[in-house]
């Protein structure tokens, strides 16, 4: 007679890991997030500046990186263009911090012209994949950027003002949003592994 070997097949990795354990410190960050992007809804001027001070700080930082990277560059012939390229990074930030307000509407022009340009590739994939399954949602989407560009730009430049605040402060509460629920969903799936675990055993 023959024994069977029978192997033990792994136990199934949870799907949320420690974070059955630990859905409190990720709910605690979205609940931070929510709160940091309302408060944010009643400050997007500010927070525009801010966010605009803050990308020409990584202007000036990348900039003045790339000119020490230059000089350890000798024999390349491209090192001018290394140089004149850090040289122009560093100029526009500090440009745009000494003139916050202007660099804001001059980079809300620009994200309104993106969402035109998106929002029509959009609808223009939706038309190419039609009438493959769910080939209207990349047309719902292109919409609502043909919108929201379409809004900014009509309102522009006045739109600069504030924009770019008001987008960081939505994603901030949306990013909040789906945190929270991500960690009530890993603690709802902590408490079922643990009343399976319990009648398994009983």
């Amino acid at each position: 007679m023959t024994d069977v070997k029978t192997d033990t097949l792994p136990a199934p990795v949870p799907p949320f890991g420690d974070l059955e354990k630990n859905w409190g410190w990720l709910l605690a960050f979205g609940l931070f997030s929510i709160i940091l992007g309302s408060i944010g809804l009643g400050m997007t001027f500010m927070l525009t500046e801010l966010v605009v001070v803050f990308f020409a700080a990584l202007l000036i930082v990348g900039g003045v990186f790339q000119i020490l990277d230059a000089f350890k560059c000798h024999g390349w012939k491209s090192t001018i263009w290394h140089v004149l390229i850090a040289l122009l990074y560093i100029g526009v930030g500090v440009y745009m911090t000494i003139h916050p307000v202007v660099a804001a509407v001059s980079l809300t022009l620009v994200v309104g012209a993106m969402l035109i340009a998106t929002g029509i590739a959009r609808a223009i994939m939706a038309f190419q994949v039609k009438p493959a399954s769910g080939w209207y949602w990349p047309l719902i989407s292109g919409i609502i950027s043909l919108v929201l560009g379409g809004m900014i730009l009509a309102e522009w430049p006045q739109s600069g003002f504030f924009i770019i605040g008001l987008f960081i402060a939505i994603e901030l509460i949306f990013n909040g949003w789906s945190y929270l629920f991500i960690a009530l969903a890993a603690r709802a799936a902590g408490k079922n592994r643990l009343a399976s675990s319990g009648a398994t055993a009983a």
